[in-house]
């Protein structure tokens, strides 16, 4: 599988310098969690899962998450797992290269015992599983989710990775806030090879307070919620090899038919530049109404500079936005080439190609291999190809 792999060949070539490359759900951890990019949370009792499974993945879908947890109500569990396990069993006989044919698909739990349960009931199908999301993940109810998966790993014989999820209010409050984080994070070091990604439940974080972001504001706006995530990244984000991929917290609002009011888009720093000279502006600037992303856009990119890479989404308008915003920069390439460079020849200051900054070796080494990281399974686009052209391209304008 790769990004926008459901992108015709001329397009791609038209986009990028570097295009994405391939990955393998058995492939380097590290690149798996930065490939997650967009990750589709879909209620695990959809009638038509798996045909929406296969038309997302035509879509240029990676990851999805099945939920059993609060996307359904409490009495429609069991059915939920009755239709998950009948809705895989029927996918995995249409697709017999996992890598090429299927996003990762994970599945959301509501109890550490479900694990190894669902793990049994998949049979054959368990193939097509890239592992388990673990809801109001705490230093008390974590081991018991991890020990679970180890098991589930015993009985299916391959690698099953766990995404646990930050969103409980030991976390949320200040008093217990430290002593979780820390906890959690000796938790996870136990079992380093086996959490892919941790994320964060933003919705939750706010519930323990009665809170709630409206579409003009951003996660970042809300003090309480910014002052978690900051302190989630500085405990298990770190750049010295303890760290860990952290994704971006879920955008609630998606577009609708008809609104009496259009919110105006307003002057972002993609509203300039490379792409908007080129006609795509006014496509882009319409799609971004039209799909009401201009909140979205500006979270991802406070994402970013706060340390997270990918996004939970609740709806698929969202995740070409976020694929288009994660595809790395001809100016952040060429920037981190150079940190590299220099940093090999045995430090120092230089300024950038883009003759706009300086690169500091030593400082900015850490950066610059996330940022070619990325550049792996996002592709480096053209000089002359902004924002605007990835997003109608995806969009499929």
């Amino acid at each position: 599988m790769r990004h926008f792999g459901h992108l015709a060949d001329d397009v791609r070539g038209r986009l990028f310098l570097e295009p994405p490359r391939p990955f393998s759900p058995d492939g380097d951890p590290a690149l798996l969690a930065a490939a997650l990019g967009g990750t589709l949370y879909s209620p695990a009792t959809r009638p038509a899962l798996a045909a929406d499974i296969r038309k997302q993945a035509a879509r240029g879908v990676v990851s999805m998450v099945l939920c059993l947890e609060d996307a359904i109500a409490d009495h429609e569990v069991d059915a939920g797992e009755r239709n998950l396990v009948e809705q895989l069993g029927d996918l995995v006989k249409d697709f017999t290269d996992y890598a090429q044919s299927q996003p990762l698909l994970f599945i959301r739990v509501r109890t550490a015992s479900q694990i190894v349960d669902l793990t049994r009931r998949l049979g054959a199908a368990v193939a097509l599983l890239g592992g388990f999301v673990l809801p109001k993940f705490t230093e008390q109810t974590g081991g018991a989710y991890l020990a679970a998966l180890a098991e589930a790993e015993r009985v299916c014989g391959r690698r099953l990775f766990a995404m646990p999820v930050l969103e409980s209010p030991e976390l949320a409050h200040l008093e217990t806030r430290r002593a979780q984080l820390f906890g959690i994070a000796r938790l996870l070091a136990e079992h380093r090879d086996r959490v892919l990604a941790v994320r964060l439940g933003v919705t939750d974080l706010c519930s323990a307070y009665g809170l709630r972001r409206s579409p003009d504001l951003t996660a970042y706006d809300v003090a309480l919620v910014a002052g978690v995530i900051g302190d989630v990244v500085n405990v298990l984000g770190r750049a010295d090899g303890t760290g860990y991929t952290i994704t971006g917290p879920v955008w609630e609002y998606f577009p609708h038919q008809e609104r009496m009011f259009r919110p105006q888009l307003r002057r972002t720093p993609f509203t300039s530049g490379p792409g908007w000279a080129s006609g795509a502006g006014e496509g882009v600037r319409r799609r971004i109404i039209e799909h009401d992303l201009d909140g979205l856009i500006r979270e991802i990119q406070l994402d970013r500079a706060n340390g997270l890479l990918g996004k939970t989404c609740i709806h698929p308008s969202h995740v070409p936005a976020v694929h288009a915003l994660s595809v790395v920069t001809h100016e952040e390439y060429c920037d981190a080439q150079d940190v590299l460079r220099q940093e090999r020849g045995g430090g120092g200051v230089l300024r950038s190609a883009y003759t706009n900054k300086m690169n500091e070796a030593r400082p900015h080494r850490a950066w610059a291999e996330r940022v070619l990281l990325r550049a792996e399974v996002f592709g480096v686009a053209r000089e002359d190809v902004g924002f605007a052209e990835l997003l109608v391209s995806t969009l499929g304008g």
